[in-house]
């Protein structure tokens, strides 16, 4: 059974960073791939960033430029490195993984979904 545990979330002032944690169990990294989503109170939930094995890497045009994601194969886990944040970052951050080569902006793609982190952005 694939799980997915996001961790690393938190309160800071706009301008500084965070990194935030996804460890898979169940399924090496190496062998899916893996998105970052988030739903802020009262909208929808967002496509961030996303990769998989295959080699291609997305992100939202929101974040592009600010927001990096890389993979630990040792660790089995997945970073969301988020540098100059803005209080419109703040949301529930998700960590999504997918059997598949490349990752998509579409939530309904992926399989599995962990628990949420909270990143809270003050101005």
């Amino acid at each position: 059974q694939v799980q997915a545990v996001e961790s690393g979330g938190g309160l800071v002032q706009a301008g500084n960073s965070l990194r935030l944690s996804c460890v898979v169990s169940g399924r090496t990294v190496s062998s899916v791939a893996t998105g970052w989503f988030r739903q802020a109170a009262g909208k929808e939930r967002e496509f961030v960033a996303s990769n998989g094995w295959g080699g291609a890497t997305y992100y939202a045009d929101s974040v592009k430029g600010r927001f990096s994601i890389s993979t630990d194969n040792p660790k089995n886990t997945v970073y969301l490195q988020m540098n100059s944040l803005k209080p419109d970052d703040t949301a529930v951050y998700y960590c999504a993984v997918r059997p598949s080569q490349y990752g998509t902006r579409r939530p309904s793609e992926y399989d599995v979904w962990g628990q949420g982190t909270q990143v809270t952005v003050s101005s």
